[in-house]
């Protein structure tokens, strides 16, 4: 089992807007060709936090730090709440809404006169934040569900030959979550827990010629033992929760097809399965199941060298969810289709800016939980969701 010990991070609250509570916001280039080729296109520092491996590819020191603003909302309708020993309620249609400023920042930075590239990255993989009003009448189902991390890595990258390079890293994973239900006085869910793991990522990158690359990376990330006050229903007060994150692969090709275009394109598979149950090592049962599927998502992109201080981009990703027989109302996943937009403006020799533009949009899904303590509840509904996305990032190399 991978189980660390993890501190504390007070640092930044995120609206999961890729499928489960992965997010996609590491940069604001990567957001304008809705992440098709991340792993080997090495445009800007950036690429550190997709393939290590890719930094052999960017040939002066850069420096990259920008954001990503998400803008999310979640309807639910055609609500039904049972409680024990009730009649089924139908409680009015409601919405969720948040926005969330993500930020990121990247460094790579080649060894003159060796073939080594060292790079950082600070940025998050993982993160959602799902708040009802207290006045919502299923709170067993409802109350609060916030997770929140940040990832601090660094990376260095070997070039073996001129088609060759590996690379790989180690993650330093802070985080910090908080449940809570409270369907009665007696039998409450709180938990409010925090700390850090640490990871590690391993990549490779293979240049076939200069208008052809690819690249393949590999994301280990750890199960988080947070500590702090946790109260699990009837099992009493404890000290820790298990909170377990999926590692990440992923694939990515750049073709440039003649002087003004290229396509390109990624596939990334996560290990949802590794996120099967919230538990504690001081309960007999699980706090929460949830039993997700492995799932991924595929995205495709091209880029438009319009002239030689501009370039524009735009892509398309199907976000597979990795619900599968238990659905759950504080994390109201879909299969979600992204649009996106962006563009870059060299300002200098060594400054450019990019900005993007993305539009999310989730599958109607129908959600059914069930929850037992003493006796059981059940909720119905169903879920629609959308988001824009507005990202901003500089980029400067030295």
């Amino acid at each position: 089992m991978k189980k660390i010990v993890i501190y504390t991070l007070p640092l930044v609250a995120l609206q999961s807007h890729a499928a489960g509570f992965q997010l996609n916001a590491q940069s604001a280039t990567g957001l304008g060709r809705a992440y098709a080729g991340d792993a080997i296109i090495a445009d800007n520092a950036s690429v550190v936090s997709k393939n290590a491996a890719a930094m052999s590819l960017i040939d002066k020191p850069m420096f990259s730090v920008g954001a990503v603003n998400i803008a999310s909302q979640v309807d639910f309708s055609n609500i039904r709440y049972t409680p024990p020993s009730s009649t089924t309620q139908v409680i009015d249609d409601t919405g969720l809404d948040n926005s969330t400023l993500v930020p990121n920042a990247h460094l790579v930075y080649p060894l003159e006169g060796t073939k080594w590239t060292l790079g950082a990255t600070v940025h998050s993989n993982f993160g959602t934040d799902v708040e009802f009003e207290d006045s919502f009448e299923a709170p067993i189902f409802g109350g609060k569900t916030y997770l929140s991390s940040i990832n601090a890595g660094f990376s260095a990258a070997y070039q073996l030959n001129e088609a060759w390079s590996l690379g790989g890293g180690i993650d330093i994973i802070y985080g910090e979550g908080e449940i809570s239900r409270t369907p009665n006085s007696a039998n409450p869910l709180r938990i409010d827990a925090d700390g850090v793991g640490l990871g590690f990522n391993l990549g490779v990158a293979y240049v076939v010629d200069e208008n052809n690359r690819f690249g393949l990376s590999y994301r280990y990330s750890p199960e988080l033992t947070a500590e702090g006050d946790v109260y699990a229903w009837e099992q009493g007060k404890t000290d820790s929760v298990d909170i377990p994150l999926p590692d990440i692969v992923e694939f990515s090709g750049y073709h440039k097809l003649n002087a003004k275009w290229a396509a390109h394109y990624s596939l990334q598979y996560v290990a949802w399965s590794e996120f099967d149950k919230l538990t504690s090592e001081n309960y007999s049962t699980s706090i929460k199941d949830y039993e997700w599927k492995n799932a991924g998502h595929v995205s495709v992109g091209v880029t438009h060298y319009l002239n030689k201080d501009i370039e524009l981009r735009a892509g398309y990703m199907y976000d597979l969810s990795p619900v599968d027989q238990i659905s759950s109302l504080s994390i109201p996943d879909t299969d979600r289709h992204w649009f996106t937009f962006g563009g870059s403006y060299a300002a200098t020799d060594q400054l450019t800016l990019d900005l993007s533009i993305g539009y999310l949009t989730g599958e109607q899904a129908a959600i059914n939980e069930s929850q037992a303590i003493v006796d059981e509840y059940n909720i119905e509904a169903t879920v629609n969701a959308s988001a824009w996305l507005f990202g901003a990032q500089l980029n400067y190399s030295f």
